[in-house]
């Protein structure tokens, strides 16, 4: 297979799954769609990067967190108006004409946007990308055992901030 073709099948199977693990770390879409191309644009301009690689989803969302931290190193900083509308964006649910529910969708949202980024990439990808610890950490490049408490301090602060909304349905 040619890189060309090569680069189009990864773009077709790993394009959303990667801009949705972006988009829940940077908490902007504009950044995202950047940090998106220019990944896509590295393995372009050097096709020998996956090379011998086992597991390209992995490997791909290794050099997506990094790039994530690279931005966020450089002190980009956020537009709490555009911050919410991307809070709708990649909230993983569909709209609901149910107010409840709607409720507790935005109040999920919020609470994942206040996880610290190592916390929230850990969980986005054992909840969405259904990850197991060991393929977490490959993709992150940390301890499997890191992997796993991040996933445990992350959900613990997810229940103790949604806690009123299921002492609301008790």
């Amino acid at each position: 297979m040619d890189s060309g073709n090569k680069l189009e099948r990864l773009y077709d199977e790993h394009a959303q799954a990667l801009f949705a693990f972006l988009i829940n770390l940077t908490r902007n879409e504009a950044d995202t769609r950047d940090l998106l191309q220019e990944l896509f644009v590295k393995l372009a301009q050097q096709p020998d990067l996956l090379r011998g690689i086992r597991n390209e989803r992995a490997f791909l969302i290794r050099l997506a967190h990094n790039a994530a931290i690279d931005l966020m190193r450089r002190g980009c900083t956020r537009d709490r108006t555009r911050e919410q509308f991307v809070i709708e964006l990649a909230s993983p649910f569909a709209r609901t004409d149910d107010p409840d529910e709607r409720a507790f969708r935005a109040a999920l949202a919020e609470a994942l946007g206040e996880l610290p980024p190592e916390q929230r990439a850990v969980v986005h990808l054992k909840l969405w990308e259904e990850m197991t610890f060991e393929q977490i950490a490959a993709g992150l490049d940390i301890p499997q055992n890191t992997a796993a408490s991040r996933y445990r301090y992350g959900l613990d602060k997810l229940r103790q901030r949604l806690r009123p909304f299921y002492e609301e349905i008790k």
